[in-house]
């Protein structure tokens, strides 16, 4: 793909798609601007959940977001994986595709995990080169997200944010900014979350991600299973105060609640969201 300038859309505000609220989604009427759905949920041959998939674009605006492109594994990317997405991105015509920034394949064996990256310039051109190629494949700019992270690498001679800015640069891609991910491993390596949102360019972030995590103590594991912390929230409020408006989502993945309690807390995000910026 070729360099061109950014034009960034705001959606507004959104859930992840999740079954258990299919029917209430269908059957109301819920203040939701817009979807993002998991990938690979979605990428099989038919079935229940195509069926409500598409059921729900046909009223709402989508996005999707993968947890298996491996973009930063040392596997060749998997071709038929990219052939999956893009026939399930030529079905849903999403407003865009998401991945992260991490490493999920080792040998051909998926971790189901996201595993962090070092970050230095041989795994700097590495992850370039592979999202270019992406990129190319899919005739789009791809999202990389943040990924959240309990251990760091003794062969890492940058940041993270330094990092994720270089690639998305170099490689012409845009961000999916996590702002709880970045406040667990702000905790985690105990950085200031705020430095890592000042560096990052504003014009390369199209999403932010909002969500819970579980508080240990002594570290934080991302686990999308509890409400938005109020510190949270707070860094929210200062990465739209410098960002300026971006369309954000509520990510809840276990522990799945009421839709009534996800669209309070995205309430919450609305109201933050346009009175900050």
């Amino acid at each position: 793909m070729t360099k061109t300038n950014i034009e960034k859309p705001f959606l507004g505000y959104g859930l992840g798609l999740r079954t258990d609220h299919y029917e209430e989604i269908l059957s109301g009427d819920p203040e939701v601007d817009w979807f993002e759905i998991i990938s690979e949920n979605y990428m099989v041959k038919g079935g229940r959940q195509l069926y409500h998939l598409d059921r729900v674009k046909e009223r709402y605006p989508l996005v999707m977001h993968g947890v298996s492109m491996s973009i930063g594994s040392t596997d060749p990317l998997n071709k038929a994986y990219l052939q999956d997405l893009k026939t399930l991105a030529e079905r849903v015509k999403p407003e865009w595709i998401s991945d992260h920034l991490c490493w999920t394949s080792h040998g051909g064996h998926n971790t189901h995990d996201l595993m962090p990256l070092p970050y230095n310039e041989e795994t700097l051109k590495h992850v370039i080169s592979r999202v270019r190629q992406v990129q190319d494949y899919l005739g789009r700019r791809i999202l990389l997200e943040n990924a959240s992270s309990y251990v760091t690498y003794k062969a890492s001679d940058m940041t993270e944010w330094e990092f994720l800015t270089s690639i998305a640069e170099e490689a012409d891609c845009l961000i999916l900014l996590d702002v709880n991910n970045i406040y667990v491993s702000g905790f985690n390596h105990d950085f200031d979350p705020k430095t890592y949102i000042d560096y990052i360019p504003a014009d390369r972030v199209f999403q932010i991600h909002l969500a819970g995590h579980e508080n240990n103590g002594d570290y934080i594991i991302d686990t999308h299973d509890h409400p938005v912390i109020d510190e949270v929230w707070d860094l929210y409020e200062y990465t739209i105060k410098k960002m300026g408006r971006v369309t954000t989502m509520i990510e809840r993945d276990d522990h799945i609640p009421p839709l009534s309690d996800l669209l309070a807390e995205l309430q919450k995000a609305r109201e933050i969201g346009e009175t900050s910026c």
